[in-house]
């Protein structure tokens, strides 16, 4: 399931939740529409993106975390891939995006607080271990009124002192389904440009 990606040097990576639109946020970066469910956990292999001739894939890989109808031991199994997948090809992906909901996240990181690390906090500080440059794709901000306290309460969660405005290269308040995703793909740019790859902004 998880051994199909392309033999490429620079990769970006959507990572996340179950039904937080990286599926649809990677038919936006590549206008090629990929399977979507109203089931969550659909995606079980990544979807991997690859341009012919240059040295990029764009990879959507399984969503994670809780899904109605999906075992417990499913669910547990998927993280461990991508979790192992990103272990993989960390010295290859040069920014790793987490896609939350904007209008849900806080409430999900809130509930589990107690119990264990959320798994999107936990997703953030493993991308950064890895040393895979994090951006947090905050989807779904067309939903949300309270937008700067919203983003500001997101840092807070994730170890970032507020304000979120001073985090251009790790904060990125977008609505795929509206196709407003700029300030995903600058924020990707910046990472781009840091590992030398000015040639990858013809993808973002």
């Amino acid at each position: 399931m998880f051994d199909t990606r392309p033999d490429r040097s620079a990769e970006v990576a959507l990572v996340g939740r179950s039904n937080v639109g990286k599926s649809t946020l990677m038919r936006e970066l590549t206008g090629h529409t990929f399977d979507t469910g109203q089931r969550p956990g659909v995606t079980r292999s990544p979807n991997h993106y690859d341009w012919t001739g240059p040295d990029f894939v764009l990879t959507d890989l399984p969503g994670f975390g809780f899904m109605k109808g999906v075992p417990e031991e499913t669910r547990e199994q998927i993280k461990t891939d991508v979790v192992r997948y990103l272990e993989q090809y960390a010295d290859r992906i040069l920014a790793g995006v987490l896609v939350v909901d904007g209008k849900a996240v806080i409430d999900i990181i809130d509930r589990h607080k107690d119990e264990e690390i959320p798994h999107d906090v936990e997703m953030f500080h493993f991308l950064e271990e890895v040393g895979i440059p994090p951006v947090v794709a905050v989807n779904k901000m067309d939903k949300v009124d309270d937008r700067d306290e919203r983003l500001d309460e997101l840092c807070d969660r994730l170890g970032l002192f507020p304000p979120w405005k001073q985090y251009s290269d790790t904060i990125a308040p977008i609505s795929a389904k509206r196709g407003n995703i700029e300030p995903l793909t600058e924020a990707v740019r910046e990472h781009l440009h840091a590992a030398g790859r000015d040639d990858l902004y013809q993808f973002f």
